[in-house]
């Protein structure tokens, strides 16, 4: 058979096979849709707008209201370290010692200084007496004409000249008292002690390094009270007043409110960020520390938003989300704008309008597309 026959008897039987199909789809039956799944017990709620407080947040560090870092005041070596990183330590409590070889010696030096002053103090005294005794008996004898006007102006210019050496001498015992004042002052710079009572957050030195003054050995941080410092941009710092009353959270304390009173606002702003920094004193509490992040809210008035619980939102990666229920009750998952939280509400800046139906408490299901039976 040659080419040509064979393909006219191909064409023929696949158009035929063709049809076949064909035929056979038309006569077959078609799928019928799923009904969605429905899910019950699911809690709703319907949003609306309220008034709420409006409030301006900034955001800082807890930090002690009283923190000094402590220097040597002499140079020397640090012989031994008494206080570590945490500790807690009194007013004049020793933190370190530096070797005292140097300052003891001056002492000692003073000392025998004074010791020696005192007595020539003692000898001038004596000195004095003795011409004081002799003018007087002179005096006498000047009176009688039993001795010449010279003898007698000797004897008075003597007693002028131990009342003389009586005042330097008490003069070079009030230099020695002096010297060995500044030398005990100097020997008690050996010992490094805390000027209040307080925690040591920061220790920069160890036994063997030399001291110098102004060198920094410890931080000492008065643990009794703190303050959160917040920055304030300076088109809001106009709320902010002396002894206003101010809402605090802090992350590390879970979070809660807890009040603060606005203690100090720094009347000069910072040149780089525009921003002026507010001090606000905080509560006693045993378990804040320095570095703490934390938020404080400045009451600015009220105004009217949109809040939802928090358990409402539905995290997808970077995006959050709500179930909206429309009018057939079919759930269809919704992202949303927040805005500020407050408590265990949140606020939805966009994506969500008054009146609309949300699930509450969806949790980790997976609820889009699926037809939400009421809540009895």
């Amino acid at each position: 058979m040659n080419r040509k026959n064979r393909s006219s008897v191909i064409v023929p039987f696949l158009i035929a096979m063709l049809g076949v199909g064909v035929a056979g789809c038309s006569s077959g039956q078609r799928a019928e849709p799923q009904p969605p799944e429905t899910v019950s017990n699911v809690p709703l709620i319907v949003v609306h707008k309220m008034t709420v407080p409006d409030f301006l947040e900034a955001v800082g560090t807890v930090r002690a209201a009283q923190s000094s870092q402590i220097s040597s005041q002499m140079m020397g070596n640090i012989r031994e370290i008494r206080a570590q990183q945490g500790d807690r330590v009194q007013a004049g409590q020793i933190l370190a010692t530096i070797d005292d070889a140097q300052p003891r010696a001056a002492v000692e030096q003073a000392t025998a200084a004074v010791s020696a002053a005192e007595k020539e103090v003692s000898a001038a005294d004596s000195d004095l007496a003795l011409a004081e005794t002799t003018l007087k008996r002179y005096q006498q004898l000047f009176d009688k004409k039993s001795v010449s006007p010279q003898e007698f102006d000797e004897i008075k210019a003597r007693r002028q000249s131990a009342e003389a050496r009586r005042d330097m001498a008490r003069a070079g015992q009030a230099q020695a008292n002096a010297a060995l004042t500044q030398a005990r002052t100097s020997f008690g710079y050996t010992e490094v002690r805390a000027p209040f009572t307080g925690v040591v957050t920061g220790k920069n030195a160890d036994a063997g390094t030399m001291a110098s003054p102004g060198m920094p050995l410890f931080t000492l941080e008065d643990s009794r009270k703190y303050r959160l410092e917040v920055t304030v941009d300076e088109n809001s710092i106009r709320i902010v007043r002396a002894g206003q009353s101010v809402s605090v959270a802090l992350d590390a304390l879970g979070g809660a409110a807890i009040s603060g009173r606005v203690e100090e606002i720094v009347p000069a702003a910072d040149a780089a960020s525009r921003s002026f920094l507010v001090k606000i004193g905080l509560p006693p509490d045993a378990h804040l520390l320095s570095g703490m992040y934390g938020r404080a809210r400045f009451p600015t008035g009220k105004r009217q938003a949109l809040l939802i619980p928090q358990t409402a939102i539905a995290t997808r990666g970077q995006l959050q989300g709500v179930y909206v229920i429309d009018a057939n009750r079919m759930s269809g998952l919704r992202y949303v704008t927040l805005g500020k939280a407050s408590g265990p509400q949140v606020e939805v800046l966009s994506g969500l309008e008054d009146g609309e139906t949300i699930v509450s408490e969806p949790g980790t299901r997976e609820l889009g597309g699926k037809l939400i039976a009421v809540k009895q």
